[in-house]
Protein backbone atom coordinates (compact mmCIF):
# COMPACT_ATOMS: atom_id res chain seq x y z
CA UNK A 1 0.00 0.00 0.00
CA UNK A 2 1.09 3.79 -0.71
CA UNK A 3 1.10 5.58 0.99
CA UNK A 4 0.65 3.63 4.50
CA UNK A 5 -1.07 4.87 7.62
CA UNK A 6 1.23 7.17 9.68
CA UNK A 7 0.33 9.99 12.41
CA UNK A 8 2.56 13.00 11.68
CA UNK A 9 2.88 15.20 14.80
CA UNK A 10 3.08 18.74 15.58
CA UNK A 11 3.17 21.57 17.94
CA UNK A 12 -0.69 22.71 17.30
CA UNK A 13 -2.14 19.48 14.96
CA UNK A 14 -1.82 15.99 14.83
CA UNK A 15 -2.70 13.62 11.68
CA UNK A 16 -3.69 10.51 12.24
CA UNK A 17 -5.39 7.48 10.41
CA UNK A 18 -9.43 7.66 10.31
CA UNK A 19 -10.93 5.19 12.53
CA UNK A 20 -15.40 5.11 13.94
CA UNK A 21 -13.58 6.23 17.41
CA UNK A 22 -13.41 9.66 15.69
CA UNK A 23 -17.15 10.10 15.17
CA UNK A 24 -18.30 11.60 18.08
CA UNK A 25 -15.92 13.99 18.05
CA UNK A 26 -16.51 14.67 14.26
CA UNK A 27 -20.21 15.24 14.03
CA UNK A 28 -19.34 17.85 17.00
CA UNK A 29 -17.23 19.43 14.83
CA UNK A 30 -19.50 19.39 12.00
CA UNK A 31 -22.07 20.01 13.80
CA UNK A 32 -19.82 23.33 14.77
CA UNK A 33 -21.09 26.07 12.43
CA UNK A 34 -23.29 23.96 10.28
CA UNK A 35 -20.57 23.50 7.69
CA UNK A 36 -22.67 21.23 5.57
CA UNK A 37 -24.77 24.34 4.57
CA UNK A 38 -22.51 25.45 2.73
CA UNK A 39 -23.20 24.63 -0.82
CA UNK A 40 -19.82 24.75 -2.50
CA UNK A 41 -18.30 22.77 0.27
CA UNK A 42 -18.66 18.71 1.05
CA UNK A 43 -18.79 18.29 4.49
CA UNK A 44 -20.82 16.00 5.64
CA UNK A 45 -23.65 16.59 8.07
CA UNK A 46 -23.06 15.71 11.92
CA UNK A 47 -25.84 12.61 11.42
CA UNK A 48 -23.20 11.59 8.45
CA UNK A 49 -20.11 11.50 9.97
CA UNK A 50 -20.22 7.34 10.68
CA UNK A 51 -21.03 7.40 6.74
CA UNK A 52 -18.47 9.50 5.67
CA UNK A 53 -15.63 7.39 7.69
CA UNK A 54 -16.87 4.28 6.09
CA UNK A 55 -16.62 5.45 2.78
CA UNK A 56 -13.16 7.33 3.12
CA UNK A 57 -11.99 3.81 5.05
CA UNK A 58 -13.42 2.41 1.97
CA UNK A 59 -11.39 4.19 -0.77
CA UNK A 60 -8.23 3.43 1.33
CA UNK A 61 -9.18 -0.33 1.41
CA UNK A 62 -9.27 0.19 -2.60
CA UNK A 63 -5.82 2.06 -2.99
CA UNK A 64 -7.29 5.29 -3.68
CA UNK A 65 -7.19 7.36 -0.54
CA UNK A 66 -5.31 7.46 2.57
CA UNK A 67 -7.92 9.18 5.62
CA UNK A 68 -7.23 11.43 8.58
CA UNK A 69 -8.74 12.86 11.42
CA UNK A 70 -7.15 16.18 12.37
CA UNK A 71 -6.26 16.46 16.24
CA UNK A 72 -6.30 19.18 18.43
CA UNK A 73 -3.30 19.52 20.62
CA UNK A 74 -5.87 17.91 23.80
CA UNK A 75 -6.26 15.19 21.20
CA UNK A 76 -9.86 16.12 20.13
CA UNK A 77 -10.44 15.16 16.64
CA UNK A 78 -12.02 18.90 14.88
CA UNK A 79 -11.61 17.77 11.27
CA UNK A 80 -10.89 15.57 8.35
CA UNK A 81 -8.39 15.38 5.76
CA UNK A 82 -7.11 12.69 2.92
CA UNK A 83 -3.89 11.66 0.78
CA UNK A 84 -6.48 11.08 -2.39
CA UNK A 85 -6.63 10.65 -6.31
CA UNK A 86 -3.09 8.18 -5.22
CA UNK A 87 -0.97 7.52 -7.94
CA UNK A 88 1.57 5.15 -6.48
CA UNK A 89 3.27 4.88 -10.60
CA UNK A 90 3.72 8.41 -10.91
CA UNK A 91 3.93 9.41 -7.03
CA UNK A 92 1.32 12.08 -6.98
CA UNK A 93 -1.01 12.64 -4.19
CA UNK A 94 -3.24 15.33 -3.77
CA UNK A 95 -4.32 16.73 -0.33
CA UNK A 96 -7.97 17.10 -0.36
CA UNK A 97 -11.30 16.78 1.17
CA UNK A 98 -10.25 18.55 4.14
CA UNK A 99 -12.78 20.47 6.68
CA UNK A 100 -12.37 22.06 10.18
CA UNK A 101 -14.73 22.65 12.91
CA UNK A 102 -15.38 26.82 12.25
CA UNK A 103 -14.24 27.51 15.96
CA UNK A 104 -10.79 26.47 15.10
CA UNK A 105 -10.55 27.91 11.17
CA UNK A 106 -8.17 30.79 10.57
CA UNK A 107 -5.73 29.45 13.05
CA UNK A 108 -2.22 27.67 12.83
CA UNK A 109 -3.63 24.64 12.55
CA UNK A 110 -4.54 24.12 8.81
CA UNK A 111 -0.91 25.37 7.84
CA UNK A 112 0.89 22.84 10.44
CA UNK A 113 -1.41 20.38 8.90
CA UNK A 114 -0.49 20.95 5.94
CA UNK A 115 3.17 21.59 6.44
CA UNK A 116 3.19 17.48 8.23
CA UNK A 117 1.45 16.41 5.40
CA UNK A 118 3.49 18.01 2.50
CA UNK A 119 6.87 17.12 3.71
CA UNK A 120 5.46 13.93 4.46
CA UNK A 121 4.68 13.49 0.93
CA UNK A 122 7.50 14.66 -0.66
CA UNK A 123 10.86 13.24 2.15
CA UNK A 124 9.37 10.23 2.86
CA UNK A 125 6.85 9.34 -0.30
CA UNK A 126 8.99 11.10 -2.36
CA UNK A 127 6.47 12.82 -4.25
CA UNK A 128 7.03 14.27 -8.07
CA UNK A 129 3.83 16.49 -7.07
CA UNK A 130 0.93 17.46 -4.57
CA UNK A 131 -1.83 18.72 -5.54
CA UNK A 132 -4.78 20.56 -3.75
CA UNK A 133 -8.56 20.76 -5.71
CA UNK A 134 -11.03 23.07 -4.38
CA UNK A 135 -14.38 25.02 -6.23
CA UNK A 136 -13.59 27.59 -7.79
CA UNK A 137 -16.72 29.65 -6.14
CA UNK A 138 -14.85 28.90 -2.45
CA UNK A 139 -12.68 32.06 -2.22
CA UNK A 140 -11.66 31.08 1.54
CA UNK A 141 -10.14 27.83 0.14
CA UNK A 142 -8.58 29.44 -2.61
CA UNK A 143 -6.43 32.00 -1.10
CA UNK A 144 -5.76 28.97 2.23
CA UNK A 145 -4.19 27.00 -0.69
CA UNK A 146 -2.48 30.04 -2.59
CA UNK A 147 -1.02 31.14 0.84
CA UNK A 148 0.40 27.59 1.24
CA UNK A 149 2.40 28.58 -1.70
CA UNK A 150 0.75 26.10 -4.46
CA UNK A 151 0.35 27.53 -8.30
CA UNK A 152 -2.87 27.62 -9.76
CA UNK A 153 -2.79 24.76 -12.74
CA UNK A 154 -6.05 25.67 -14.23
CA UNK A 155 -10.13 25.75 -14.12
CA UNK A 156 -11.70 22.08 -14.82
CA UNK A 157 -14.90 23.35 -16.06
CA UNK A 158 -17.98 21.57 -15.26
CA UNK A 159 -15.76 19.09 -13.60
CA UNK A 160 -18.43 17.52 -10.87
CA UNK A 161 -22.37 17.59 -10.11
CA UNK A 162 -22.75 18.39 -6.52
CA UNK A 163 -25.69 17.30 -4.37
CA UNK A 164 -27.46 20.31 -5.25
CA UNK A 165 -27.78 19.30 -8.63
CA UNK A 166 -25.17 22.42 -9.88
CA UNK A 167 -22.16 22.16 -11.61
CA UNK A 168 -18.39 22.90 -9.82
CA UNK A 169 -15.94 24.09 -11.79
CA UNK A 170 -12.84 22.77 -9.80
CA UNK A 171 -9.46 24.58 -9.30
CA UNK A 172 -6.55 22.73 -9.36
CA UNK A 173 -3.21 24.09 -8.06
CA UNK A 174 0.22 21.79 -6.96
CA UNK A 175 3.34 21.87 -5.48
CA UNK A 176 5.84 20.44 -7.63
CA UNK A 177 8.99 18.74 -5.60
CA UNK A 178 11.73 21.49 -6.60
CA UNK A 179 9.26 24.35 -5.22
CA UNK A 180 9.29 22.51 -1.53
CA UNK A 181 12.26 23.78 -0.13
CA UNK A 182 10.82 27.24 -0.74
CA UNK A 183 7.74 26.21 0.14
CA UNK A 184 8.32 24.57 3.60
CA UNK A 185 10.47 27.85 4.33
CA UNK A 186 7.30 29.61 4.42
CA UNK A 187 5.32 27.30 5.92
CA UNK A 188 7.33 27.28 8.94
CA UNK A 189 7.82 30.75 9.19
CA UNK A 190 4.28 31.33 9.32
CA UNK A 191 3.56 28.72 12.12
CA UNK A 192 6.38 30.76 13.99
CA UNK A 193 5.15 33.89 13.45
CA UNK A 194 1.12 33.21 13.79
CA UNK A 195 -1.08 36.19 12.45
Amino acid sequence: MWPEPVTLTGTHVSVTPLAQTHAADLAEAAADGNLDELWYTMVPSAKDIPTEIDRRLSLQVAGFMLPFAILDSSGKAVGMTTYMNVDAANRRVEIGSTWYRKSVQRGPMNTECKLLMLRHAFKELDCIVVEFRTHFMNVASRRAIERLGAKLDGILRSNMILKNGSLRDTAVYSILAHEWPAVRANLELMISRPR
